[in-house]
């Protein structure tokens, strides 16, 4: 009982901090914005630890972080090679050749009215379909290694970014496309000048929305089949052995690579697009 006792008066004290910091003049210092999540999250470990602890909750239901810990500090080189095969050779491939030609499909389509009412509607059908009933079939069709779970993540990916970049080559305004006009531009070169770069945006949202979704494809996908590695086969083999904490440190591995690669889009996303509004302090 004196478990849940300290982890309900370590809550409380953790809220009032964080309150407290929110409601600051230092609110808008690096330092703040950075304590105030920094506290939440411990805060939530430290809660989890004493109510498992004082509730007794057994480890194949849900082990405590320490214990988590230990295992993830103890498998390294376990969760670094599945890391390489779901994240470095699944994910990331599938990310970059789906959303590269989403981007090329989505000009092809500017450039045409046909394809602009016959793809983008079976565009959308397709991105309707569940990841469930797919991921078997690519598992068929490309072999159980990480060629299949790149396939995965390409059809995941695909269709978010067209339909961003499609609304991001149409966002410039008329007046600026008629100005580039009288500036005798070709198609291109009012592409790359003006189209592209106002789309960019919108091509970005389309990045971080991928960036989930491939992670997130590349797992499910080595559930249907699978080398003897990956973030996948190790959650469902552990899973089937009750051994909660390889879980657990497989979800946690997943956490640090999905976190890592949207802020790696995002900060370059602020490079690129300095002069969009959004990225003004």
């Amino acid at each position: 009982m004196i478990w849940v006792v300290a982890a309900l008066l370590f809550w409380a004290g953790a809220w009032w901090l964080n309150a407290w910091l929110a409601g600051s003049n230092m609110a808008a210092t690096r330092a703040v914005k950075l304590a105030v999540p920094v506290i939440f999250g411990v805060t939530i470990l430290v809660v989890w630890e004493a109510l498992v602890r004082g509730l007794q909750v057994p480890g194949v239901i849900l082990p405590p972080p320490t214990v988590i810990g230990a295992k993830f500090a103890a498998s390294l080189a376990i969760l670094w090679e599945d890391f390489v095969q779901t994240f470095m050779k699944g994910a990331l491939t599938g990310f970059i050749i789906g959303c590269g030609a989403a981007v090329g499909t989505a000009i092809a389509i500017d450039r045409s009215p046909f394809l602009q009412r016959g793809l983008l509607p079976v565009g959308n059908f397709i991105a309707a379909l569940p990841i469930i009933g797919t991921a078997p079939i690519l598992v068929m069709w490309f072999g159980f290694d990480w060629q299949s779970k790149a396939a995965v993540v390409v059809v995941m990916v695909f269709f978010p970014m067209l339909v961003n970049t499609v609304q991001g080559l149409a966002s410039s305004e008329v007046m600026q496309r008629d100005l580039m006009k009288t500036y005798s531009a070709s198609y291109w070169q009012t592409l790359f000048k003006l189209r592209l770069p106002a789309a960019m945006p919108f091509i970005f949202n389309g990045l971080k929305i991928s960036t989930t979704l491939a992670l997130i494809g590349a797992i499910v996908a080595e559930f249907f089949g699978s080398p003897i590695r990956g973030m996948g086969f190790r959650i469902s083999t552990e899973v089937g052995r009750l051994g909660l904490d390889m879980v657990w440190a497989e979800i946690t591995v997943a956490a640090i690579a999905g976190s890592a690669f949207y802020g790696t889009v995002a900060l370059i996303e602020k490079g690129v697009t300095f002069w969009h509004p959004s990225q003004r302090s």
